[in-house]
């Protein structure tokens, strides 16, 4: 009952028995307790260093126990003074700690300076990633230019994507069209599309981005050269502004195109997309038509050339597969 307080099952036994019975001596205990002369004396020796027996005034030569308030309070006491000593402690601890992460932050060149972070080198890129992919809660934004992707730089992102993917977080990138005829990097794209992410890819591409739950972005230092590292930013302005440049890219990008019963499913063309998308928004026919400058019955067929393609019965139909496919 008292082990919180420093006091063992044996010795609480031993003190118990003197609390009934001062008189008794060590052999009574060991009688009464069913216990070794060692297992005894050990218990009255811990009782001793916690001032729980003082020596006996009328007994002389003989120990006797401090009553059960007096001895709770004792023990309570030294509870909260080695309470106090390990405050003291963890608190300089705490101030050893930021005078040496002082000192580091002198000789590395990432340190995060007015919401903006270097990061040097391929390695810091990476462990700044993993710790952003940790922390995601709805979206990431990507703009990967440059053609075909680097064998190490999609085995690196790979289980980041997977992760942030199993979570239920929206992962939407854009490649360059030439990635359609790089193997490994469409594959890739493939991958992620499997896995409920949206790929997109364009003839001609924004510098290369990442922007995370659209509060940090991650640009590179040296667009010819992502091998020198990346600049992260929580910078409000910076970050709208990247993200506006990356759905103007994204609404004027191609989907990457499934494979299906062995043959490329086609998608939508920048006309039907936008179409899509005003009826999306609930415009009638008419209004759609006013919008795109054509008549209602141009609408009326390109929406029923989408339905004929998606093998569609419904609008509705058409809009949940258009979905399900990225095309929208």
């Amino acid at each position: 009952m008292l082990e919180l307080l420093g006091l063992d099952a044996t010795a609480e036994a031993v003190y118990r028995e003197m609390v009934a019975d001062p008189e008794g001596g060590v052999a009574e205990l060991c009688d009464r307790l069913g216990l070794r002369e060692s297992a005894v004396r050990a218990a009255l020796d811990q009782l001793a260093d916690l001032t729980l027996l003082r020596s006996s005034r009328e007994r002389p030569g003989t120990l006797r126990p401090v009553s059960p308030e007096r001895g709770l309070e004792i023990l309570l006491r030294r509870q909260e003074e080695e309470l106090a000593r390990r405050q003291e402690e963890l608190a300089a601890s705490k101030a050893a700690v930021a005078r040496a992460l002082g000192e580091y932050a002198k000789l590395r060149t990432d340190t995060p300076v007015g919401g903006r972070e270097r990061l040097l080198g391929l390695d810091a890129v990476q462990d700044k990633l993993e710790s952003l992919t940790a922390r995601l809660t709805t979206e990431v934004l990507a703009v990967m230019p440059g053609g075909a992707q680097s064998a190490a730089g999609l085995a690196a992102s790979r289980p980041l994507d997977e992760d942030a993917l199993r979570r239920g977080v929206s992962l939407r990138t854009i490649y360059q069209d030439s990635i359609r005829h790089a193997p490994e990097t469409l594959d890739y794209a493939h991958w992620m599309v499997g896995l409920g992410g949206r790929v997109r890819t364009a003839p001609v591409l924004p510098p290369r981005m990442l922007v995370f739950d659209r509060s940090t972005a991650m640009v590179p230092i040296d667009p010819e050269n992502t091998r020198a590292g990346a600049l992260c930013t929580r910078e409000p302005a910076i970050v709208a502004s990247l993200v506006a440049l990356f759905e103007h890219a994204w609404e004027t990008a191609a989907p990457i195109v499934e494979e299906q019963d062995g043959a490329a499913a086609p998608a939508l063309t920048a006309g039907e997309r936008e179409l899509l998308r005003l009826l999306s928004t609930g415009l009638t026919d008419d209004a759609a038509a006013k919008r795109l400058g054509v008549s209602v019955r141009t609408v009326r067929r390109q929406m029923a050339a989408v339905m004929e393609r998606l093998d569609a019965a419904s609008r509705f139909e058409a809009g949940l597969k258009t979905a399900r496919r990225g095309w929208l």
